[in-house]
């Protein structure tokens, strides 16, 4: 599966859906995408949807936390969704559990941003 990054709006969220491996070699990608839908778009609060994400390496986790950080530096959210086991068993490796949200569904993720914002 070849690396992909595309985004949508749903209601106030952005939703992210990554296709592929993030890797050493893919997050300088994922990195000036999600921060041209930031910076660029201006968007606030993302979903990232890692349903079709196939490995997630350290590399990829540090482009995620520092997204999460400029993103928490504007009053902004970022939670996920569509974590399979393996790509699951590394946000709980390293404890980032305790800082991102992963939601069971992105229905799920919107009914919590949408909750938090009321």
């Amino acid at each position: 599966m070849e690396f992909a990054v595309e985004n949508r709006t749903e209601k106030d969220v952005t939703v992210v859906t990554i296709r592929g491996e993030i890797d050493v070699f893919t997050s300088p990608k994922l990195r000036e995408k999600l921060l041209d839908i930031i910076d660029g778009d201006g968007a606030r609060h993302l979903v990232v949807d890692l349903s079709e994400v196939t490995f997630l390496d350290s590399t990829g986790l540090g482009v995620l936390v520092g997204i999460y950080h400029r993103l928490r530096a504007r009053d902004g959210t970022m939670s996920f969704v569509g974590a399979n086991d393996r790509v699951r068993r590394v946000f709980h490796v390293t404890q980032l559990t305790k800082i991102f949200v992963l939601h069971p569904s992105l229905e799920d993720a919107i009914a919590a941003r949408e909750s938090s914002s009321t």
